[in-house]
């Protein structure tokens, strides 16, 4: 036999809690360290218990460092980002709006991510405004082809019944037949 799965979920035990945590920390950070050996990379585990204590691993012994070229990271992926959002916006938009967000975004991410979310927005509301167009005109095609299709029918109704009555003749007098 196998292990059970185990369901995902907070450990409601106090006791039972901490021993899982105490059990999974230990081979979170026997796990960061295999990978680092084996795969030959820099890993750094930073664990804060819900008791406030601080556990941490680093490969290379030097969590701050590993901390700063994060950040360095963090940071020239947002420069590329800003740069890629610069030339996509002066696709759609005139240049000085596009320098504009880049410039918001060098002094602050808020301004940038609020101006981004405004655009969005603005784009959304024109896009739902157009869908709501195309449906009303699709309801008032299908509206005119239903009075068309109407009309056509009484047109037809209105000609047969204005055909004159059929007559037969028998010897001199008239006899008239009224269909409909």
């Amino acid at each position: 036999m196998g292990r059970r799965k185990v369901e995902i979920k907070r450990i409601q035990d106090k006791n039972c809690r901490q021993v899982a945590f105490c059990k999974r920390r230990k081979g979170l950070l026997k796990k960061a360290k295999e990978i680092s050996i084996l795969c030959d990379v820099d890993v750094a585990v930073v664990i804060i218990s819900n008791r406030g204590r601080l556990h941490e691993f680093s490969s290379n012994n030097s969590l701050s460092g590993m901390l700063q070229r994060y950040e360095s990271h963090v940071e020239a992926e947002k420069e590329i980002n800003a740069e890629i959002q610069v030339a996509e916006f002066s696709n759609h938009f005139e240049v000085e709006i596009a320098l504009e967000i880049l410039r918001v975004h060098n002094n602050g991410r808020t301004a940038t991510n609020n101006r981004k979310t405004h655009l969005m927005l603005e784009c959304a509301k024109d896009l739902h405004e157009k869908l709501l167009q195309e449906k009303l005109l699709q309801e008032e095609k299908k509206h005119l082809e239903d009075n068309i299709a109407s009309i056509k029918k009484n047109t037809k109704v209105n000609e047969m019944s204005d055909l004159p009555a059929p007559h037969i003749f028998c010897g001199q007098q008239r006899v008239t037949l009224n269909f409909l």
